[in-house]
């Protein structure tokens, strides 16, 4: 039997635990950070909260009996990510990164690629913009250095505290957002400007096609480098190699 653990957070690790839940061969667990208030349902066991790095994530992979790791965090929780590759380095148990394609800019897209939110920052320049702020809230920090912009700011939960700036708008909600959804949005609050990550997949796609059609500046930051272990890019991929994959 494989005994799994997965690293979650994003749809594809939801879809991926309900595709396992009626399975009898495998047993599996769900780990999810923790900074979402409501999670959606997972079907599989949870657990919540870090581990304390690698050597944690490592000796609760001992004590669980854990043979199969799936990484299937969000492509920007390098963090994770690292801490999942050194892991497994130290015990013997088998990783599989679930990666899902990053976005790449299409005809008509008005693309600026940057590292982070701080030269995000620095690409929205001095002069006042309507801003949608598409991040998370951990990521919203260095905006208050620019108060001169109206921001936008989309989050599933709400954002506590808010942002120190004296022209900010908040609206929650869970993807998907479809374009349509996505361009009246941008219309509503006279959007010249998104800043968002490149998650990838369809979920949060909206924003990136409703820009296109509207002609609006997407500043977006790129990927950080993640581990080089063995990745997939669909939830059926994983099924295929757990069906093909050898336990230690």
């Amino acid at each position: 039997m494989h005994r799994i653990l997965i690293l979650g957070g994003t749809a594809e690790a939801r879809q991926l635990a309900h595709k396992l839940a009626g399975r009898d061969d495998v047993a599996v667990t769900l780990s999810l950070a923790g900074r979402t208030a409501s999670p959606a349902p997972q079907g599989v066991p949870v657990r919540v909260g870090g581990f304390g790095g690698s050597k944690g994530l490592a000796k609760y992979l001992a004590s669980e009996r854990i043979n199969v790791l799936i990484d299937a965090t969000h492509p920007y929780a390098s963090t994770m990510s690292d801490s999942a590759a050194r892991a497994v380095e130290l015990i013997d148990v088998r990783l599989l990164a679930l990666r899902r394609p990053q976005w790449v800019p299409v005809r008509g897209d008005r693309w600026t690629e940057v590292a982070d939110a701080q030269h995000a920052l620095a690409a929205l320049g001095k002069e006042p913009r309507h801003v949608f702020l598409a991040l998370g809230r951990q990521e919203l920090s260095p905006f208050k250095q620019a108060p001169q912009h109206h921001y936008l700011i989309r989050s599933v939960d709400p954002v506590s505290p808010p942002l120190a700036v004296p022209h900010a708008t908040y609206v929650t909600g869970r993807g998907p957002f479809s374009e349509a959804d996505d361009r009246a949005l941008l219309r509503e609050h006279h959007i010249n400007a998104i800043v968002c990550k490149n998650s990838g997949g369809d979920a949060t796609y909206g924003k990136i096609a409703a820009a296109r059609s509207m002609q609006v500046e997407v500043i977006m930051i790129t990927r950080p480098k993640l581990p080089d272990v063995p990745a997939v890019e669909t939830v059926e991929d994983v099924l295929a190699w757990l069906d093909h994959a050898d336990t230690p």
